[in-house]
Parts: structure tokens; sequence; C-alpha cells
């Protein structure tokens, strides 16, 4: 675990093209917002591949802050992410829901206590940061020290922490920009292929 310097960006070279072929689907999508889309990023597919997830875990324990004592995966996303980083780790794993249960422990977060605990946040993609930032306010309300998110793809604009407003420091494995760049280059690469002989 180290410094928020360790975006390792030959790495991200290496991780981001495979990320984004697993994921990247062309197609007709409706969008959340109703909109419709000839692109769809669909997480899951990393999420589901062993070898992916490992990968993305790997380069993840290099990004936690060294005096993490617990890490925060959210639902859904999160909970593969936070279960390989924390087996890699040996730092033990909480499972965040989207709103604490109304019944038995009635918890926010399953597994150890959170009061005067030092969370990590673990998510698998971060763009507006809304469910990092309820999961936050929550953890704190609970007595718990958050101060970072660790997270698979950063898809907010370039230059732009979505989660300044509650001092959350977002410190992602791969950028839309990373994951664009390798798209673009799989996309030219796949042109020269189809070239011949005029």
């Amino acid at each position: 675990m180290t410094s928020p310097d360790a975006h390792d960006t030959s790495y991200a070279g290496s991780l981001a093209p495979d990320i984004d072929a697993c994921c990247r689907l062309q197609g007709e999508f409706t969008l959340r917002s109703g909109q419709v889309s000839s692109e769809y990023f669909d997480k899951y597919l990393f999420e589901s591949d062993p070898a992916l997830l490992d990968r993305v875990a790997t380069a993840m324990v290099e990004l936690l802050p060294a005096d993490t004592e617990l890490l925060g995966g959210l639902e859904m996303g999160g909970i593969p992410l936070v279960t390989v980083l924390s087996a890699k780790t040996g730092v033990p794993a909480l499972f965040v829901r989207k709103r604490a249960k109304e019944y038995g422990t009635c918890k926010l977060a399953e597994g150890p206590d959170v009061a005067g605990r030092r969370i990590t946040i673990v998510e698998d993609v971060v763009t507006t940061g809304g469910a990092v930032r309820d999961a936050t306010r929550g953890l704190r309300e609970r007595g718990a020290t958050v101060e970072v998110v660790v997270c698979a793809i950063d898809r907010s604009p370039a230059g732009e922490d979505p989660l300044a407003d509650v001092d959350l420091e977002v410190r992602p494995v791969l950028t839309r920009a990373e994951l664009d760049a390798a798209a673009s280059a799989r996309e030219q690469a796949g042109g020269r292929r189809g070239a011949g002989p005029g």
C-alpha cells in the first residue's frame, strides 16, 4: 500500500485494452437516462472474469492508503473487488449496503464494527459518485474515518473529483481517457488489418 502517486500508467496501459475489449459493447442500448446509445460499457464482464478481476485487484493493492483498517466494498459492483482485495492484503472487508437493512442487525455495513476505524471505500466505477457519497456519509455517521475511494475505473471528466464535496480522494486503476485511448487504438489496428492491396 503506497501513496496516491502509485497510478502506474505502464500497468494501466497493459490492462486498459483488455478491460475495454471485454466490456465495451456495440449495439443498441437504452441507458438509465432513457437515451439510446450505440455503445455500452458493461463493467460486470470484467468483474465476472477471474483473470481480469485478479489483475484489477492486484493494481488496487498499490493504491490503498497504508493506514487502511477496513475495506468497504459497495453493493453490488464493489463486492467482488473488495473480496479479492481483502484476500490479497489481509485487510478485513466490509460489504456496504445501499441503505441499512431494516431487520436483524440493521447494519449499513456487514462485517466488523466501523466506529473509530479508517475505511477505504472500494468501488468498481465512479462517474458522479452518488453511491460512494451516500456510503461515505453513512459510514462517517457511524464513527468511521473515510478519506479515500479506490476504484477500478474513474469515468468522471478529466481533472474533476466528483467527490470533492465530501472530501474524498478518488484513486483509480484506470480512467475514462485510458479506456477511450485503448478503444481508439483497437479501432485503428482493426482498420490497418482490414486494409489490403488496392
